[in-house]
């Protein structure tokens, strides 16, 4: 259990807290491409707590300003994208796309003052189908070269969905190996349909042993945590009969993100942006090994269970996630569906828009999350005192140089295990058109 100041520290978000001065310092996801793909490419955005406007402008460019005009507070996402800026609908005040004003049609003839009225602005940068904001002070840090940045557009597919619950819960739920034993565990094994559950429903690695038969059968895992320069490795380990162990590899990589395996030639990278303190966005690149995703049929199937255009969950607390308890007798742990994202979804917002952690009691399978929180709290007194080098991608190296991270499922003799996923790594990497070497 923890404090609840310290509680509310891990939490909160908005300008002026511990931890949203720490996400602050990263890149976030901001929205993804296919919003500004129309002809009026303008959409409200409300990220860490602040209200924005993002657009191009009619260059291409991209901006990222305050959403309310610093005249009278009127809401920017209404206005005329002309000039290569926003102009303000309520007296024609005119924003380009570094928040600067440039213009006062209404003011007497010659007027200067609109040299000093500037509104909040961010950099912004597109990778492979997500815009990213930068919201903190001085120079934008290097992107590093993970696989779903150096994959080709072609084998990338970005999506993003709305959780009604505070960040750090919702990242959490991806650094705990041990739930996938029961929260996506599947009563019935068969073949793997298209949708997202796949991940949990196709076979497992160089076997012809369905996941969710390994996954039921060996629900107590051995968890390693390691850090590395990106945030922390979990390897999870099933020791399976006959002296094998079902060895799964992924990653958080701070301060917000995960990186997994979907399949043997797929990982998902996700964000958890926080929208305010009890609202977040998951953002995810799903990055193929093998041949080039069809962006068309990945995104159909994820608008079945998604509205636009907030890109929120059609199961959610409201028809209470389309539980039936029939099919959680027979099919399902859950009883609400073969969608996984559907099961995470239940799991971080049941706990509360905001989770009471001074109720928690956390068990040795929790290892992720404790040392997760431990480098966040201290992450936060760096941050506070100025020293960025102690965060991680802020020390000594080249930002630009960490790859991967390696994400993998794999299956080898128990005492081989650490050769087994790196092997498993290697042939994947050495297969693919595009991947360089870890």
């Amino acid at each position: 259990m923890m404090s609840q100041e310290q509680n509310e520290l891990l939490s909160h978000v908005g300008p002026g807290t511990g931890a949203g001065a720490v996400l602050r310092q990263y890149w976030q996801p901001a929205a993804l491409a296919e919003e500004l793909v129309s002809s009026r490419p303008v959409v409200p955005v409300t990220l860490l707590g602040e209200e924005l406007v993002l657009f191009r402008d009619n260059s291409g460019n991209l901006g990222l300003i305050g959403r309310r005009c610093p005249h009278r507070g009127v809401d920017l996402c209404f206005g005329r994208r002309e000039d290569n800026g926003l102009r303000c609908p309520f007296h024609g005040w005119h924003f380009d796309t570094s928040g600067q004003c440039v213009e006062q049609p209404g003011e007497p003839e010659g007027s200067q003052m609109y040299r000093n009225i500037r509104t909040v602005s961010y950099p912004v940068v597109e990778k492979n189908g997500i815009i990213f904001a930068f919201m903190g002070e001085g120079e934008p840090p290097a992107f590093p070269a993970f696989d779903c940045f150096a994959a080709p557009d072609t084998h990338v597919f970005a999506f993003k969905g709305l959780w009604e619950c505070n960040w750090l819960q919702a990242m959490e739920v991806g650094i705990d190996p041990a739930h996938a034993s029961f929260l996506h565990r599947f009563l019935q094994d068969e073949d793997p349909n298209e949708g997202y559950g796949k991940q949990f429903r196709d076979k497992a690695a160089n076997t012809d042993i369905p996941m969710t038969q390994l996954l039921r059968e060996y629900p107590r895992p051995e968890i390693k945590v390691e850090e590395t320069e990106f945030g922390l490795r979990l390897i999870a380990l099933r020791h399976m009969d006959g002296g094998r162990s079902h060895v799964r590899v992924t990653n958080q990589i701070f301060p917000e993100t995960i990186c997994i395996p979907m399949s043997n030639e797929m990982t998902i990278t996700q964000w958890h942006v926080p929208v305010d303190d009890e609202t977040c966005y998951w953002y995810a690149m799903f990055t193929s090994f093998g041949k080039p995703v069809d962006k068309d049929v990945m995104r159909e199937q994820r608008l079945k269970e998604h509205r636009l255009p907030d890109y929120a969950p059609l199961k959610n607390k409201r028809n209470n996630y389309g539980y039936n308890p029939d099919e959680q007798e027979s099919l399902t742990y859950t009883g609400m569906g073969l969608d996984i994202n559907v099961h995470d979804q239940w799991a971080v917002e049941s706990m509360g828009r905001l989770q009471d952690r001074t109720q928690e009691h956390l068990g040795r399978t929790d290892v992720g999350i404790s040392r997760n929180r431990r480098r966040l709290l201290a992450a936060i007194k760096s941050v506070e005192k100025g020293e960025l080098t102690a965060l991680p991608m802020y020390g000594e190296g080249d930002v630009e140089a960490i790859r991967g991270p390696a994400s993998i499922d794999a299956i080898g003799l128990t005492d081989e295990w650490e050769e087994v996923w790196l092997q498993a790594e290697a042939s994947r990497r050495a297969a693919c058109d595009w991947s360089a070497p870890l």
